[in-house]
């Protein structure tokens, strides 16, 4: 590509004007292959359009879990806050990506007290106060994704145990996004959700992940949330991918239910908790698109 040429993002800029410093920052730099470093594929850096999509597509989805927030409360079961996700997501012009997704067969994903993610809504699954529950929902508008769960404990109050272990998944969150810094690596996400976690005698599932965010649903890179320092993908501006932590309060072993084939339990019977944001790589840090 010569410095004239349309840069190679989709920016309509041309390459000089564009990534061109970009990808010579990242030719210049030595990366170790045994601690697997790796340089990011030109396919997963996103442009201004394509951020500015996903960001659109974040602010319904955060109405659709803010929407959540105000429904969950004892009595309720997870059928109906379904329906109430996916007519927000739809009159707010957008597609609830989970619906059919693989099969899927609702359009959010609600997990209770040890679901650890996947839980399948259902008019027989009626919330009880003290449980914890996680929503999940993904937005797709105009052809971008948006992808973020919370935390919601049915009533107001649990167990002290429950409650901290809502308070321990959002600090490895949080942890995880501020390691999250351009020009860092993957698994600086990991080490700082897994070394929160452990402190907190909780553990991290090895078995999900986190991932990139786009025009399709799970793009690169994995994102796991365990790692060592300075290993894994190179971190860009422009990447914008979910930092997701799964926490249990026991092992970090699970189990997929054999009769629906996607609710995913603590193999132990313990609880388990996950707060998920799509965040964007900056020049200086990240940006959340949706909370």
């Amino acid at each position: 590509m010569t410095r004239n040429d349309l840069c190679w993002c989709g920016s309509g800029k041309k390459y000089k004007k564009c990534h061109m410093d970009f990808d010579e920052r990242i030719r210049s730099m030595k990366f170790d292959i045994y601690r697997g470093q790796v340089r990011p594929p030109h396919s997963i850096i996103k442009n201004a359009a394509d951020i500015e999509g996903i960001r659109k597509s974040g602010v319904v989805n955060d109405g659709a879990l803010d929407l959540m927030g105000e429904m969950v409360q004892p009595g309720i079961d997870t059928a109906t806050l379904d329906k109430a996700a996916h007519d927000y997501i739809i009159d707010h012009g957008g597609i609830p990506a989970c619906l059919n997704f693989e099969g899927f067969p609702k359009s959010v994903c609600i997990s209770i007290n040890d679901v650890v993610c996947h839980g399948i809504p259902s008019k027989k699954t009626i919330l009880k106060e003290g449980d914890i529950v996680n929503v999940d929902i993904t937005t797709i508008l105009d052809g971008y994704y948006a992808d973020a769960s919370r935390m919601y404990i049915v009533g107001g109050r649990t167990t002290p145990e429950a409650a901290r272990l809502v308070e321990v998944a959002k600090e490895c969150m949080n942890l995880g996004i501020e390691a999250a810094r351009p020009w860092h690596f993957l698994g600086d996400i990991g080490a700082a959700c897994d070394a929160h976690a452990r402190a907190n005698g909780c553990s991290v599932v090895t078995q999900l992940g986190g991932h990139g965010v786009g025009k399709d649903f799970h793009e690169e890179p994995f994102v796991p949330h365990v790692g060592e320092v300075d290993t894994g993908m190179l971190l860009v501006p422009g990447m914008v991918l979910t930092v997701e932590p799964m926490i249990n309060a026991g092992k970090y072993k699970v189990t997929v239910d054999k009769k629906d084939g996607w609710t995913v339990r603590t193999k132990d019977g313990s609880l388990s908790a996950q707060w998920e944001k799509t965040i964007l790589i900056t020049e200086t840090g990240t940006e959340v698109l949706s909370s």
